[in-house]
């Protein structure tokens, strides 16, 4: 089992550059966690006491409104490390974190991957840099949300689902949309029933076919184009 997290912990941005020993060890100090779809892996507000490295599955970062609407913030999936924020500023988790599939975490104590950082300071940098990604992340989800119609957004996803899952068959890249008509609102920022109307028009300007839960795209460029296209 050692083994198997040690490799893991290898395969993350945050500790690849560390030495088998170092990694044995952290491996060690790792403890299990399995979720379920849907289940909690921590709440916005919680106090952080540690950071975790998704093994196995996905999971979603989100925060919730006043009119309890979810917004997603990011995905992660395996492998790479999540909630890194509060381990270098002390703070609490600044978002609810939940799996969308079935997952396995290792989650990491705070005071062992701060002293990590003092002894390599390698990992301060690999930090920095993730950071950073995550940081342009939300800039580009703010840019989205508020230069973006709804209909644009929902192209963008589908369009990064058929680069990253589809499958290229006569009729187009075929994928299958695993999330219902609310997560789809919870990742594009806008409700249920806007949605439904927006695939709807996708579907009629052939950008798109559903048929029940798999979603064919005729030509995925054009998607990208749509994506793309039509800023307020």
């Amino acid at each position: 089992m050692v083994g198997i997290k040690t490799a893991i912990l290898k395969r993350t941005e945050l500790f690849r550059d560390l030495g088998e020993d170092v990694l044995d060890i952290l491996a060690r100090r790792a403890v299990e966690k399995k979720l379920d779809r849907g289940e909690i892996l921590f709440l916005e507000g919680d106090e952080a006491t540690g950071l975790f490295v998704i093994a196995e599955g996905s999971v979603r970062a989100f925060r919730t409104g006043a009119d309890g609407r979810e917004q997603v913030i990011h995905v992660e999936r395996a492998v790479t490390t999540i909630a890194e924020v509060p381990v270098f500023d002390n703070g609490k988790y600044p978002s609810t974190v939940a799996a969308e599939e079935a997952t396995l975490v290792y989650f990491l104590d705070s005071r062992e991957v701060r002293r990590l950082c003092l002894l390599y300071p390698q990992i301060a940098l690999a930090a920095t840099g993730l950071l950073a990604k995550r940081l342009r992340r939300c800039a580009e989800l703010v840019e989205t949300l508020s230069l973006r119609e709804v209909g644009q957004r929902l192209a963008h996803l589908l369009f990064e689902e058929a680069s990253r899952n589809g499958k290229q068959t006569p009729e187009g890249i075929r994928f299958e949309q695993k999330l219902t008509h609310n997560r789809l609102a919870a990742r594009v920022g806008t409700v249920r029933e806007v949605v439904t109307r927006s695939l709807y028009r996708l579907q009629s300007q052939g950008l798109i076919v559903i048929n029940e839960k798999e979603v064919i795209v005729p030509d995925l460029k054009i998607l990208g184009i749509y994506a793309d296209s039509n800023r307020k």
